[in-house]
């Protein structure tokens, strides 16, 4: 059972947020321009306007001030302090070439991506106020954006155009681009009757802790993974079933017993908890890593063999032979089953994990004006 928080909004919930302070402040963005700041018990502590015309598509905090508040409306963002929500700070006007949809802030605090309608990323300077990099080659709407941990010049993007994009500042060209029906097309699987012709438009992308692993809801219903190399190349894809409907919502969750739970929300009205660690796809990062611990001698002998394979794979042209190299992880596909899930029943608009008086918990919105508190304590 779910908890309900009420009393924040007059209209639909379309997307939340969560500071890393100590307060763990909650804020969410709805239609008709609506903001609310929520307290751990689910009372509204302060609302505001932010526009009168556009709705509120996301909201995200600054990872190094954590009172600073982004939300986007239209083609704007408002800069907002927490402690003082009377009025924005600041307005970035037309940072959006069309309707935002994702924001993201690298972990300096100094960078904001913008994905938005007409396809494109904007990287936005927040000292300066302005865009400094304009990033395109999404064919379709770009859904969603969001900067690698440890990696403050490296982003990825997705799209409607079923294209994944690796970008590393501040270049303009992208390092690669993957497009999900190539995973579709070689994992190809039974699919319900009302889902055989669904391609895998890209709603949401999202990055585990480590940065090198991605995942990515898409509408054919299914969680598509990426793995990247330390160079950020494409090593590795795989894709599993998660949602009879679209998959609207994929969110790594950082604050459970590994870094490797995904939290996913879909049109099916169904939110589940899945655990990647054994994915092949995540093992075999995870023996990367451990690799790395070697002895001085064994990691010399085993960078060699790296830069041998390197020097080889510069030979390959381009970032699409470079994608074209990744390797299928075809153990991801059929194997994978949610250890917790939630029959919601409303189309899922947003998923957000949370630690809410010290318990994991998911935030989860919908169509609705109010929002659901879903308890992890069971993992």
């Amino acid at each position: 059972m779910s908890r309900i928080w009420t009393g924040g909004h007059a209209t639909p919930v379309l997307c939340a947020g969560v500071s890393s302070e100590s307060e763990h402040v909650v804020a969410t963005g709805a239609e008709g321009g609506e903001l609310t700041l929520w307290s751990h018990d689910g009372s509204p502590v302060s609302k505001l306007h932010v526009s009168a015309d556009d709705d509120v598509t996301c909201v995200a905090f600054s990872p190094s001030t954590p009172s600073v508040l982004y939300a986007s409306h239209g083609r704007t963002v408002s800069v907002l302090d927490t402690r003082n929500l009377k009025a924005a700070v600041t307005e970035l006007t037309d940072v959006g070439e069309e309707e935002i949809n994702w924001l993201s802030v690298n972990e300096s605090g100094a960078v904001l991506a913008v994905a938005d309608d007409s396809g494109a990323v904007r990287v936005v300077d927040l000292q300066l106020e302005k865009v400094i990099r304009t990033l395109r080659k999404h064919d379709n709407i770009c859904s969603s954006v969001t900067f690698r941990p440890h990696r403050p010049q490296s982003l990825v993007s997705a799209g409607l155009d079923m294209q994944v994009l690796l970008w590393n500042l501040p270049k303009v060209r992208p390092q690669w681009t993957y497009c999900l029906q190539d995973t579709q097309e070689e994992d190809a699987h039974p699919q319900n009757a009302g889902q055989m012709f669904n391609p895998p438009l890209a709603h949401c992308v999202d990055i585990a802790s480590c940065g090198n692993v991605f995942a990515c809801a898409a509408e054919d219903g299914c969680i598509h993974l990426l793995r990247v190399s330390e160079d950020s190349r494409l090593r590795e894809r795989g894709m599993f079933k998660a949602h009879s409907q679209g998959a609207s919502q994929a969110h790594f969750i950082s604050f459970l017993s590994h870094p490797y739970w995904l939290a996913t929300g879909g049109n099916d009205g169904l939110v589940a908890l899945w655990d990647l660690s054994e994915d092949a796809l995540v093992v075999n990062e995870r023996k990367r890593k451990s690799h790395k611990k070697r002895p001085k001698a064994r990691a010399k002998a085993v960078c060699q063999v790296q830069g041998s394979d390197k020097n080889q794979k510069q030979q390959m042209s381009g970032a699409e032979a470079e994608a074209g190299s990744a390797s299928s992880s075809s153990e991801t596909h059929g194997k994978t089953v949610p250890k917790l899930s939630f029959n919601h029943g409303e189309k899922v608009n947003w998923v957000c994990p949370a630690v809410l008086k010290g318990k994991p918990s998911l935030l989860v919105t919908d169509q609705s004006s109010s929002l659901s508190v879903y308890s992890l304590d069971e993992l």
